[in-house]
């Protein structure tokens, strides 16, 4: 059911073709029985204040109005009350499920819950005094604050990033990611481990860290310049192909489904997308860093107006291995509220931008 006051017109519902003769895109009107955008809005409100704002144009005060609900209703407000008094999820700073204080709050931020918020700053309040890393990752770490990090770039890229987004203080993580990056543009979480090569994984991570770290508290040179050459590194390989051959990288031997030959490592969608890279994450930190698409990333666009069904909907096509605190999605092969918006947002942007 849309929210009162809520209006959704013919045009709001987009459709993105292809235009394998000139590598373009175009927007064309859907019918309303292709549209998803009333499915969408017939869900939770982490989902329909977004569709609200990005898809369709609401009116501000609506959009803060239901933007509001995710702390009080539905997966953000159930979300919130598993917080132990402790400030941890799952009991872990990190664990390898999905239901630890860093994926907990990663998944916060993408329901869009405001951190001016009285929730959001008790539950993040808790974390910042009383969590830390102990017995979540190397020894040495043991006493930093969960804001401070730990080793790896992959997890202070995703710590950074939702550390940023609550208005934490994460300066400390990204000097020390900017310490880290390769040669070739990007990052990799084998690097101490003499990996001379990035990782699309490690880098989509580290890039997310230090756009929200700029959104939140302005450009600094440094991470500005950092985040561009990272950017290339993605762009050189038109977001899924190796720069070498050119060839889609089909393979990714950090094991999850759809991982083996045949079923492309980065062409399959998954949300939450935790530490794994895919085309449409990576095109979604394109939009939000207000990057104009070019011409290495039409491939990718096209791609993601591929996949969409002929009802208009796109499907979750990955589900990683591990504990979910809530379950947002119904299954992997049905239509993925999650995935749609996030692939209208984009197709949107791009045709908004081209």
């Amino acid at each position: 059911m849309s929210p009162p006051g809520v209006s959704v017109e013919l045009k709001d519902a987009v459709r993105v073709q292809p235009n394998l003769i000139n590598g373009a895109t175009k927007m064309e009107v859907a019918t309303p029985e292709r549209s998803p955008i009333h499915w969408l809005l017939d869900s939770d409100p982490s989902i329909r204040w977004q569709v609200m704002r990005d898809l369709i144009g609401a009116p501000t005060d609506e959009v803060a109005a239901e933007r509001a609900r995710v702390s009080t209703e539905g997966e953000g407000a159930k979300l919130l009350s598993l917080q132990e008094a402790d400030g941890r999820w799952g009991g872990a700073a990190w664990n390898r499920g999905w239901n630890s204080t860093m994926h907990v709050l990663l998944l916060l931020r993408d329901m869009g819950l405001d951190p001016a918020s009285d929730q959001a700053r008790r539950a993040v309040g808790l974390v910042r005094d009383r969590v830390t890393w102990k017995g979540s990752g190397p020894p040495e770490c043991d006493d930093h604050p969960f804001f401070a990090g730990e080793e790896e770039p992959c997890i202070n890229g995703q710590v950074g990033t939702a550390g940023a987004y609550f208005g934490q203080d994460v300066r400390g993580i990204i000097d020390l990611l900017l310490t880290e990056q390769l040669p070739d543009g990007g990052w990799n979480c084998e690097a101490p481990r003499r990996s001379t090569r990035s990782s699309f994984n490690t880098t989509i991570c580290v890039l997310e860290a230090l756009l929200e770290h700029e959104l939140s508290v302005g450009n600094r040179s440094e991470v500005t310049a950092a985040r561009l050459r990272g950017q290339e590194y993605l762009l050189e390989r038109r977001l899924f192909r190796r720069r070498s051959t050119g060839e889609v990288i089909d393979y990714d031997r950090t094991a999850g489904p759809g991982s083996s030959s045949g079923h492309p490592a980065w062409t399959r969608f998954a949300f939450p997308t935790w530490w794994h890279y895919d085309v449409l994450r990576g095109l979604d930190y394109f939009r939000r860093a207000g990057v104009a698409p070019d011409e290495r990333m039409t491939e990718a666009i096209e791609l993601v107006a591929s996949k969409r069904e002929g009802d208009g909907r796109w499907l979750l096509e990955v589900r990683y291995p591990g504990e979910m605190p809530v379950e947002i999605d119904n299954g992997v092969g049905r239509p993925s509220r999650w995935i749609t918006l996030r692939a209208l947002r984009v197709l949107k942007w791009c045709s908004a931008r081209g």
